[in-house]
């Protein structure tokens, strides 16, 4: 009997690629309250190399038209205690200008969590940056690109401070 060889590392990869991209699609299918009581948008594990003291942005589902958008920003922060926890987030144009935020009261014992906002987006916006804040680290961690046309996100490294996002880095 002949036995089937073992499969690539390549094929390996893929399959878990594919379960994996599998899961967070349907991660993203669960509906988040925009009260602070909540429950979590998202059950997943959180991503490794994340700095848990920073409010990191980990995912950004949103709807609406060229006047405005509901977003449902999924942070995740190691909130310890009230003076420690993540305290807004906002969407922001690529150079920085604010254009809404979602004020968040208290600490969150379970993470990620997910909180939603409707903002006012201009027609000639078509790419947002959707950033975090802590009340005692302030800036910094994962933020959000969000592209509002084709729907396309990607994380960035924010650092400290925040820093105007360049239009060639929207996905």
């Amino acid at each position: 009997m002949k036995s089937d060889p073992l499969p690539s590392r390549r094929q390996l990869l893929g399959g878990l690629a594919g379960v994996l991209v599998s899961g967070l699609l349907a991660g993203c299918s669960d509906s988040s309250d925009s009260t602070d009581d909540a429950s979590p948008g998202s059950d997943a594990e959180p991503e490794t190399d994340l700095d848990l003291r920073e409010a990191n942005v980990v995912e950004v589902a949103f709807e609406g038209d060229s006047d405005a958008y509901t977003f449902d920003v999924t942070l995740h922060h190691d909130d310890e205690g009230e003076d420690g926890f993540a305290n807004w987030w906002q969407v922001e144009r690529l150079d920085g200008t604010r254009l809404g935020r979602r004020e968040l009261r208290h600490a969150h014992a379970q993470q990620p969590f997910t909180r939603s906002e409707t903002i006012g987006v201009p027609d000639d916006v078509t790419c947002v940056v959707v950033r975090g804040h802590d009340r005692t680290h302030g800036y910094g961690g994962q933020l959000m690109l969000v592209n509002l046309e084709s729907t396309a996100t990607q994380s960035v490294n924010q650092g400290s401070d925040p820093r105007p996002i360049d239009e060639t880095d929207c996905p």
